[in-house]
């Protein structure tokens, strides 16, 4: 059991039985009355935003998570296959706890999120940047640079993303897995 002097960000917390990851917070002292901490916490399965106050001194239930690095092997239909690069165990996952799936390519190396004692996986990120090549999209026009103009472009993931009018086929570009935007073109 921690008390609210041990909150930090990044910190995971079990809240009526929910994970909560707390992304800010802020230890308050007025000059009237006793201390208290006001979190923001985003919810591990959901995503979704939570704000907290909590009395200065209270006892909270941190939850202890760790971060391993997995291979994506390959996808079937049990879900997701994962290999622990440290024990070489494999884990199969299901596509809702994945963040950015639609960018998941085979041999890349993602951090699964764990729950310590009873290693169940609460989520699995991929890296914020990833190289993905462009397997199709419609001739982009010599000269179509000036403007801020984007077309659709499907990557070798079967992505969709908006891309400037300059890209082609066959190129490699980033894209950003959190926002699935367009970063830059990759050169070769």
């Amino acid at each position: 059991m921690a008390t609210t002097a041990d909150i930090k960000n990044g910190m995971c917390l079990d809240i009526d039985g929910q994970y909560y990851f707390i992304t800010e917070f802020l230890h308050v002292k007025p000059g009237k009355g006793a201390a208290f901490v006001r979190t923001k916490m985003k919810n591990v399965v959901t995503g979704r935003t939570l704000e907290r106050t909590f009395n200065a001194g209270v006892k909270i239930e941190e939850v202890r998570i760790e971060r391993r690095e997995y291979q994506f092997l390959y996808q079937d239909d049990m879900g997701y296959n994962f290999m622990n690069n440290e024990s070489y165990e494999q884990v199969s996952v299901n596509k809702d706890i994945i963040n950015g799936v639609d960018f998941l390519k085979e041999g890349m190396v993602c951090e699964v999120v764990t729950h310590t004692e009873s290693e169940t996986i609460l989520y699995v990120d991929l890296p914020v940047q990833v190289a993905l090549m462009v397997t199709y999209t419609e001739p982009g026009l010599k000269g179509d640079t000036a403007t801020n103009a984007s077309k659709p472009a499907t990557l070798e993931t079967g992505a969709t993303v908006r891309v400037p009018l300059f890209i082609n086929e066959g190129e490699t570009i980033k894209v950003d897995t959190r926002e699935g935007s367009y970063i830059e073109r990759v050169k070769v």
